[in-house]
């Protein structure tokens, strides 16, 4: 049986929406106060829950504030009961993060329709993102393995060379076999670390909301030097260091330094795998209207609509990353991580002459 929490002070009220619950095939559970009524969400983990709003020690918004607060129970659906139905009361309700509101006296139709309706919303929250869940388990089943054959592939056969000949190797020979093969556990290592990281990602918002809430509340307090460092280091271990252009406006961004060294990370490694030597890879950043726009772009092979179109759609495991041409998962980490910071990422390109990476992040929160 379902679990349904009723917080409610005025016992006569409690007990008519037990019995109605109740007779609903529920298993009802009654509160007195909110603070009875947060430890029994806590202990029971209903799927439901009804509060009154105007209640002894602690009111309905207090018991709805706590709940949010604590990841066991911030996503349980939640609806208030209240006396007060002013349009003032209605906004704060929802700006706590309430799902519905019934407003007293109410008829026994109006209760069982608020709670069908709730359920029904949540059921189908919960079937999309076990969907979400199997879809990728299933495309990391399918794309990882293959994904990793590259680099072991080269790893197995390095070290079988080294182990067979390497008594008849000059040194030259061997330290080249033992750089393909560091390089080659340097890619696989990356892969690993890309597709683990999107899964978190992915799942972020779903299973650990208050974790990703906590994540955009990062800074980054000047961009400029991030990214300066971090550009100068990749093109030089390129040997392109002719090849980078800067123009950077700075600021403080809200996102975290990690976050922003992963994004400015993934956009240049395909800038720099896509473009030829000699050409010219420009990184540019603008302060407007609260804003951070930072803009990428190479003058390399591009991409075409067909690939632009499948990256935007964020997750196409199922087709092979490398039908993507190496864009694929890349380019959808950086799109999710701005995303998750409240930003905007567009790509657009011309498949031959470049490719423009744009992205805009908000500015730091002034504490």
């Amino acid at each position: 049986m379902q679990k349904v929490l009723v917080i409610e002070d005025e016992q006569d009220v409690r007990e008519i929406i037990l019995d109605i619950l109740e007779e609903e095939k529920f298993y009802a559970i009654g509160a007195e106060n909110g603070r009875v009524g947060v430890q029994l969400a806590q202990e029971m983990s209903p799927v439901l829950i009804i509060c009154d709003v105007m209640m002894p020690e602690l009111d309905g918004y207090g018991v709805l504030t706590a709940l949010r607060q604590n990841p066991a129970t911030a996503a349980i659906p939640f609806i208030f009961l209240t006396a007060k139905a002013g349009q003032d009361d209605f906004r704060a309700g929802m700006g706590l993060g309430a799902d519905d509101y019934l407003s007293k006296p109410f008829t026994r139709s109006d209760l069982l329709q608020a709670v069908t309706t709730r359920m029904q919303k949540q059921a189908t929250l919960d079937q999309k993102l076990q969907q979400k869940l199997s879809e990728l388990r299933s495309s990391i089943t399918l794309s990882l393995p293959q994904e990793l054959t590259g680099p072991l592939n080269a790893i197995t056969a390095s070290s079988r060379l080294l182990m067979d000949a390497s008594a008849l190797m000059e040194q030259d020979e061997i330290v080249e076999l033992a750089e393909n093969i560091h390089q080659s556990s340097q890619s696989l290592y990356r892969l690993v670390q890309n597709f683990l990281l999107y899964a978190q990602l992915e799942l972020a918002e779903k299973e650990a909301p208050e974790r990703a809430k906590s994540a955009r509340t990062k800074q980054t307090h000047s961009a400029r030097a991030v990214i300066t460092e971090l550009a100068l280091q990749k093109m030089q271990r390129a040997d392109r260091e002719a090849d980078l252009a800067l123009e950077l406006e700075d600021a403080a961004v809200q996102i975290s330094e990690i976050r922003l060294k992963k994004i400015v990370e993934e956009l240049l490694d395909n800038a720099i795998k896509f473009s030829q030597p000699g050409t010219l890879i420009r990184i540019v950043s603008l302060v407007k209207e609260e804003t951070f726009a930072l803009h990428i772009i190479d003058h390399g092979r591009g991409m075409t609509t067909e690939q632009m179109t499948s990256m935007g759609a964020y997750m196409q495991f199922e087709r092979k990353l490398s039908d993507q041409q190496g864009f694929g998962l890349g380019l959808v980490i950086v799109k999710r991580l701005v995303e998750l910071q409240g930003g905007v990422f567009v790509l657009e390109s011309i498949p031959g002459q470049q490719t423009v990476v744009r992205l805009v992040l908000p500015l730091a929160q002034v504490a």
